[in-house]
């Protein structure tokens, strides 16, 4: 893993020939060990030439004794060889020592990260490399972005929950307000709520319940307030809306704790609103209207599949002249698979009460085929339970010549079963979560390839061959 800072500077001494004269070798090799954690000297050539540790043992691949004798460049990765190419060139030129890190190839498990700088020291391009251990360095960066991306995950998770409870919050038909503890201030409310009140939701906001409550019943109120504030049990009383005090309310009142202090959650009922039943017919009117004209198939069976109504889009998609003439026959005969289709529907309309996408064919009276997909939803409860089915004419999607696009997702791998071999969605399959899988280590890593390798047990070279396969990493075919 990359240092947040890939180079600093050294800074020099002002007075080195006073302060550091007449040191022996013996003294200046004890220095350079305790300075750094890895001492190499190499010569004009690159070669290395002796090493000196302060660990016992650096778990580099063969130990660090099995670099003397090759070039500095040969004992890093290969990611790292121009850093060390511009370390030399940099001693060479008798510049500013910089540190930069580089990376050696370990004995099992990560690469070892190092940070170098090279000083030209004698005759012939002698130079001595310090190298610094950045193992720990790197264990609590890799552990501050784990932390990060799990606190990332955590809040994404809560924004979620947050919005689909507010969805939820907002569409009950169940009046909710949240009061504060010691002011009683409102401090949510659900536009039911507000309805009941006789007051807008944005009114509501920011007013002491009280103020909402008629004079002639405030006291109950209060005194509910504070008996479930004593007594820590839900409890409800009748009272009267301050905008319509000859509308009765049902206040019913549970108390709950947060580290912001107390919050009632207050649950308000009103008087039954009467929907005019001229508004419902026209409504209902309205819907039989749009599904008669929508360009895609709908139908609706009993519960066996046999045909109760059916729009123009369906006859359209069969090729008979009217509607009336699919009434009381079963779906089953026009369903590509006659026989199988229709029961895999019921099967899971039983089970699961709606079935999303199912793939599979229609049969017009010519006995021309159709792809097509198949929405289906269970009504089981009211007057007369029956089956709605959608159905949707997907020729155009997948293409004339019927062929198909490779899946991206588990849900379009299912899509194809019934048009593809059994042998080509496993294949696809396993190629789908193989991708997935090295996104995922690339992702975790932070496109650090050598230790996404190390985390999906691949050598390098494979991971390389697998980043080009799948276009990965910046790596096409």
């Amino acid at each position: 893993m990359q240092s947040q800072t890939d180079t600093s500077y050294v800074t020099q001494f002002e007075t080195p020939k006073q302060s550091l004269s007449g040191l022996s070798a013996e003294a200046n090799a004890a220095l350079l060990s305790a300075t750094a954690d890895v001492v190499l000297v190499i010569d004009g050539d690159g070669v290395v030439q002796d090493v000196s540790t302060s660990h016992s043992a650096l778990p580099v691949a063969g130990g660090q004794h099995s670099w003397i004798g090759k070039t500095w460049e040969d004992t890093v990765t290969i990611e790292s060889r121009p850093k060390i190419a511009k370390l030399v060139r940099e001693a060479a030129s008798d510049t500013r020592p910089v540190w930069r890190q580089v990376n050696v190839a370990a004995a099992s498990g990560a690469d070892v990260p190092l940070s170098f700088c090279a000083i030209h020291v004698g005759p012939k391009g002698r130079m001595i490399a310090l190298g610094r251990d950045l193992r720990a360095q790197s264990e609590l960066q890799q552990q501050l972005v784990d932390a990060q991306q799990t606190m990332e995950r955590d809040y994404l998770r809560l924004r979620h929950l947050e919005s689909r409870y507010r969805i939820l919050f907002d569409l009950t038909s169940e009046g909710v307000l949240v009061l504060d503890g010691r002011s009683l201030k409102i401090i949510e409310a659900n536009p039911a709520a507000a309805q009941a009140l006789g007051e807008g939701v944005r009114k509501l906001l920011g007013k002491s319940l009280l103020d909402c409550i008629d004079p002639n019943t405030r006291g109950a109120v209060s005194k509910l307030l504070d008996t479930v504030r004593a007594s820590g049990k839900p409890d409800q009383t009748t009272a009267r809306s301050a905008a319509s005090p000859s509308g009765r309310l049902t206040l019913s009142v549970s108390v709950m704790h947060e580290e912001s202090g107390e919050l009632f959650l207050v649950r308000v009922a009103g008087d039954a609103q009467a929907v005019p039943a001229s508004s419902s017919a026209t409504q209902a009117d309205t819907v039989l209207r749009v599904l008669e004209q929508a360009p895609d198939a709908f139908v609706v069976t009993d519960n066996d599949g046999e045909i109760l109504s059916a729009n123009r889009a369906f006859t359209d998609m069969i090729q008979i002249g009217r509607p009336e003439q699919a009434l009381g026959q079963s779906l089953d005969r026009w369903l590509g698979r006659a026989g199988v289709d229709l029961n895999v529907l019921l099967a899971n309309l039983r089970q699961r009460g709606t079935v999303r996408l199912f793939a599979t064919t229609m049969r017009n009276e010519n006995g021309a085929t159709i792809p097509v997909e198949i929405s289906a939803v269970s009504v089981p409860h009211g007057e007369v339970s029956g089956l709605g089915f959608t159905i949707r004419d997907i020729g155009r999607r997948l293409g004339s010549d019927g062929r198909h696009e490779s899946p991206r997702s588990a849900e379009q791998l299912t899509e194809l079963v019934g048009r593809v071999p059994l042998r080509d969605i496993v294949g696809e399959t396993t190629e789908l979560i193989e991708k997935l899988c090295i996104e995922a280590a690339l992702q975790l890593t932070q496109d650090n390839r050598a230790t996404a390798a190390e985390i999906l047990g691949l050598s390098r070279q494979s991971l390389y061959v697998k980043l080009r396969q799948y276009r990965l990493g910046n790596l096409g075919e």
